[in-house]
């Protein structure tokens, strides 16, 4: 039997980081990641190389990226103290945003992760004050615990757990949420969504290669699901909207992008709202 080409979640990382290694590389890049490239390394490129649609696919990783930026620095710019990011994989944003030298940063991943990353970065030095958790998210008592740490940091911490929740079942958010909530110094929370159509979509053309991470979160009621955990939408965004913004695009024909701007806005809003990045406050 042939072994998923997606292995585990830390070659979710790889591949993620591999399309921001191809963006800083182009001449018009949106950001510059010099970081990427080694972070990715040899598993990275290979997973772009031989997933289905896999070099198609970087228009929504780069949009991804750039959005999530834009919200951090508003967030900070609007008075958040510190900053924690769940999940936070191989992501390199301590390393290359604007940020103050003693602006407090927090990376929450597994261990083994979180190694190989600072092996990658030796000799690299963060422009914040930045310090690295390893926990399992799954673990309640463990993320309980990161939290209230967290907490007391600062009195205003922006949460990011970006390309997270699509990978858990609904339970899970679920849990998330409420833990979250429970530290009161958590005040906002950033992420990605996917639609119903969406995850219908790309299981049918990833399923067989992430089946060590399956892709699992996407309920009908979107960000609205969250209402009951005590948090409510501050922002929303699409990704084709923000593609659109950023020229990084489907890489569709002209026939068919002529032929995507004819149809009337009720076919075409199903397709346009399949991705989000959502940005919460509590209530």
């Amino acid at each position: 039997m042939t072994a998923p080409l997606i292995r585990n979640v830390s070659d979710t990382a790889r591949w993620v980081a591999a399309y921001r290694a191809m963006e800083t590389a182009r001449p018009d890049a949106l950001f510059c990641d010099p970081f990427a490239d080694r972070l990715a390394g040899e598993r990275g490129r290979q997973i772009v190389q031989l997933l289905p649609r896999g070099e198609e696919s970087a228009w929504a990783m780069v949009v991804r990226t750039v959005v999530f930026d834009e919200m951090i620095l508003a967030a900070i710019e609007r008075g958040a103290d510190a900053v924690l990011n769940l999940a936070a994989g191989f992501d390199a944003r301590p390393y290359r945003l604007p940020l103050r030298p003693d602006f407090p940063w927090f990376e929450a991943d597994l261990a083994p992760l979180l190694a190989e990353k600072e092996e990658a970065l030796v000799g690299e030095a963060p422009v914040c004050r930045l310090e690295r958790r390893a926990v399992d998210l799954a673990d309640r008592e463990a993320r309980i615990a990161l939290f209230s740490e967290v907490a007391e940091a600062g009195k205003n911490v922006f949460v990011l757990s970006e390309g997270l929740v699509t990978y858990l079942t609904v339970e899970q958010v679920r849990g998330l949420a409420k833990d979250l909530h429970a530290a009161q110094n958590l005040r906002g929370w950033a992420f990605d969504m996917a639609s119903p159509l969406l995850l219908k979509l790309a299981n049918r053309t990833w399923s067989k290669h992430m089946t060590q991470a399956p892709l699992q979160f996407a309920p009908s009621s979107g960000e609205r699901f969250f209402a009951g955990y005590g948090w409510r939408a501050a922002e929303i965004r699409y990704s084709l909207d923000e593609g659109e913004r950023l020229d990084r695009q489907p890489p569709v024909g002209r026939f068919a992008r002529a032929s995507w701007r004819l149809l009337p806005e009720v076919l075409r809003r199903p397709f346009r709202k399949m991705g989000k990045f959502v940005r919460l406050e509590r209530v």
